[in-house]
């Protein structure tokens, strides 16, 4: 079952890994992961942070490669395929929901990029530096206060895509994916020297192991890792459908679970000790890098050139990700409808620039993205991950991981694989649980 290719494939193994890396590597890993793992016990935090990646990136992650590869197409293509093994209908329809927690998420997203995108450029002015953090922050995060940023980044996203997978996204990931590393890890060098830094180590790494006592440690683990993994049941699973037949999906899974891990850690050396270095108390969310970072470099020597390599880093990293969120819903589209992938793109890019117009402040952002990394996007990753090992079946599954010179993974698999969708629905029902009472 294949559907109109006319993006192509990813050429080389670094191309696909690298690609999925960027899709992986966004504001979760850069604004989120450091606050939790200081809040919820430090070092003690990273046991069950590790080890619900290498169980999302084992069985989720190669599940969603493997369903796509197997299919050759995207959400909606692939659950009609799985249904259809079992004689029944439908499977395009329950394909939506998982796009609709993709789009959602894309909508929010290019928002936050093209804030980022404004950022970059008040970094080489200086205009960020100046003044009042919070009042350029507040300035820029109203209803209609970033059009020509935020219209900027996805105008950027739909030529990138418009390229196809080989000239377009795989291109671009092999440049700005290693940049981002390298601009972090230096950054993360020159922070370490900034009398203070020390506080901030210990803020991450010192561990308080009675954290592991408390079940929300472990809930808080889970999402991050689940979310932190871009496990979504769309954008992994276009990009699985991508990948060359030669190509072993358990390799490239856990590659890519490894470089988002060294992404978030990068993001936390490089963030949490500037902060403390200055005495500026860490906060979670979008204050942490629009609002404190800017004071961080304002007394930072060379702080202007640091704030262009850091924000730099954090728009290559928001663009790699919109593009696979886009990349996912253009697909569906094309094959639905059958548009060219050039009509496709454009489609989507306006779909996904028009609402977000009216998300541009941060209290309507917050509120939009709660409801879909919350409630929508979720439940589509369960509904995905149900899919693919019960209803398609263990089987098929194994067989494609077989495939690129793997062993066809054994018992152990079948285990985690059902323990993996259990997991799944205990992300999306304990996220509302906690919105609920939060």
């Amino acid at each position: 079952m294949e559907h109109n290719k006319t993006g192509g494939k990813f050429t080389s193994s670094l191309g696909f890994v690298l690609a999925a890396v960027g899709s992986a590597v966004g504001m979760g890993n850069i604004w989120l992961f450091p606050y939790r793992v200081g809040q919820y016990g430090g070092g003690a935090f990273l046991i069950p942070y590790f080890l619900f990646v290498a169980l999302f990136s084992y069985v989720g992650l190669s599940g969603e490669f493997a369903l796509g590869r197997l299919t050759g197409t995207g959400a909606m293509g692939s659950l009609d395929y799985a249904l259809n093994t079992r004689g029944k209908r439908g499977g395009r329809v329950l394909g939506i929901i998982p796009l609709l927690g993709v789009l959602g998420i894309a909508i929010g997203y290019s928002v936050v990029v093209g804030w980022v995108l404004r950022y970059t450029a008040g970094s080489v002015t200086g205009s960020i530096l100046s003044g009042d953090a919070q009042g350029f922050f507040d300035a820029l995060a109203v209803n209609f206060g970033s059009v020509p940023w935020h219209l900027a980044a996805v105008v950027l996203t739909v030529v990138i895509l418009i390229f196809g997978v080989a000239s377009g996204i795989e291109k671009l990931s092999k440049l700005m994916m290693p940049a981002f590393f390298i601009l972090f890890l230096i950054i993360a060098i020159r922070v370490a020297f900034l009398p203070g830094a020390v506080d901030g180590y210990l803020y991450l790494l010192r561990p308080d192991w009675s954290y592991l006592l408390n079940p929300e440690t472990w809930v808080m683990a889970m999402g991050q890792a689940f979310f932190s993994l871009s496990i979504n049941g769309a954008g992994m699973l276009i990009y699985g459908s991508y990948m060359k037949k030669s190509e072993s999906i358990l390799r490239h899974a856990g590659m890519t679970a490894l470089l988002d891990t060294i992404a978030a850690l990068l993001a936390g050396f490089a963030i949490i000790p500037a902060v403390f270095a200055f005495g500026i108390d860490p906060t979670s969310g979008p204050a942490l890098m629009f609002v404190t970072l800017p004071q961080v470099f304002t007394q930072m020597p060379g702080g202007q050139i640091f704030a262009f390599l850091f924000f730099l880093s954090v728009f290559f990293a928001g663009i790699t990700s919109l593009m696979n969120m886009l990349e996912a819903c253009g697909e569906a589209l094309s094959s639905t409808v059958k548009l060219s992938r050039r009509t496709a793109t454009l489609i989507m890019g306006a779909v996904a620039f028009l609402p977000g117009l009216f998300l541009e402040s941060l209290a309507g952002m917050g509120s939009w993205m709660d409801l879909i990394t919350i409630y929508v996007s979720p439940f589509g990753a369960l509904l995905v991950a149900v899919c693919i090992y019960f209803v398609l079946g263990l089987g098929p599954v194994k067989d494609e991981l077989a495939l690129g010179g793997h062993k066809r993974p054994g018992r152990f698999f079948d285990v985690t694989a059902r323990f993996y969708v259990l997991v799944t629905a205990a992300v999306w029902a304990l996220g509302i649980y906690y919105q609920g009472i939060g």
